[in-house]
């Protein structure tokens, strides 16, 4: 009796078997990444699929296994271009090791709870959470009706304890940075965050605050920008300069990342007429390849995003189960 896939005129696992002279279950064993094949049986069953145009039901094997290979990425703010990076890198990583991924997009924090319904109803062996809109209660929640295998947060940090963290470690760099700044004779930083939100948190702000404090005996004035944009950066860093003189402005503006510390060198040169680094220094974090630019020159914080990828690999493999906080590489540039 025809099967279904006979029916509709598509090319069947019993076809290639047939083509490469194998079993139907070699042609299974093949397209399974840890299967054990012999090498000349794997590249027969891959020519005689290629041959005949064949692909494997990807749905119905994961039905047939506790595994589906796919991961779901959850994450927001497209206008940091950092995202793009992050996700540029994870996707490329993932699929050279046989992952696939779905690409969840939460818009806002009220988006939390669906997005992590909709992976975990497509069968996802992960959700790797790179945003910044949500919070424990969400993850809780997600976790008390077990939607999900493993929740990974990817590039921040979550207080979950059924989470697990993949980071850049934040300690260090921000120490890095104030070490860098002292030297350079700067004394009179504020620091310049993204939104304060109860979600996911980064350590940058008050791993610098306390380290200056502790270094230098004094406290780090802190604003805040309504977005990870340039746009919202530009308007808060023009409300903080715009009627101090000189004695009174900060010397150096540290900013949480790279797209706000953009923001924050162009209210300074093109709204208040002022110098980078002359007038104000700044410095940002993530080095997204803008930060490079002659217009910009921006010293920052490399994130060790091949690391951290590798790391959810390992994660994904069973063979990582703790948290983990990656150093990274400080940049300087001609910003301060």
């Amino acid at each position: 009796m025809a099967n279904s896939d006979d029916l509709d005129g598509s090319v069947t696992a019993d076809d290639v078997a047939a083509a490469a002279g194998v079993s139907r279950w070699t042609v299974a064993r093949a397209f399974k990444k840890d299967a054990s094949i012999s090498r000349t049986s794997r590249e027969r069953v891959m020519a005689a699929a290629e041959r005949l145009g064949y692909a494997p039901d990807l749905l119905a094997s994961s039905l047939a296994s506790d595994r589906s290979n796919l991961v779901a990425l959850i994450t927001n703010d497209f206008n940091n271009p950092h995202k793009l990076v992050l996700l540029e890198r994870l996707t490329r990583i993932l699929w050279s090791r046989g992952w696939a991924t779905l690409l969840v997009h939460m818009s806002d924090s009220d988006d939390a709870s669906e997005a992590l319904l909709a992976a975990s109803q497509r069968r996802v062996d992960a959700a790797v959470v790179i945003g910044t809109r949500f919070d424990d209660k969400v993850l809780e929640t997600a976790f008390g009706a077990r939607r999900l295998k493993k929740l990974v947060i990817f590039a921040r940090y979550s207080q979950n304890p059924d989470t697990l963290t993949i980071a850049c470690d934040d300690v260090i760099a921000m120490r890095e940075i104030a070490d860098h700044l002292l030297e350079r004779g700067y004394h009179r930083p504020v620091f310049l965050a993204g939104p304060d939100t109860q979600s996911a948190k980064l350590h940058r702000k008050s791993t610098f605050t306390q380290y200056w404090l502790e270094r230098t005996g004094t406290v780090v004035p802190s604003i805040n920008a309504a977005a990870y944009d340039f746009g919202p950066a530009i308007d808060r860093v023009t409300a903080l300069l715009q009627d101090r003189d000189a004695a009174s402005r900060p010397d150096v503006l540290v900013c949480e990342n790279d797209i706000i510390a953009i923001g924050a060198m162009d209210a300074i040169r093109y709204r208040l007429g002022l110098r980078v680094p002359q007038d104000i220094a700044v410095t940002g974090f993530d080095d997204i390849p803008l930060s490079s630019s002659p217009a910009y020159q921006l010293t920052t914080y490399r994130q060790p995003i091949t690391a951290m990828a590798e790391c959810l690999l390992e994660v994904l493999d069973g063979k990582l189960t703790h948290h983990v906080a990656l150093p990274g590489r400080f940049i300087a540039r001609d910003s301060s």
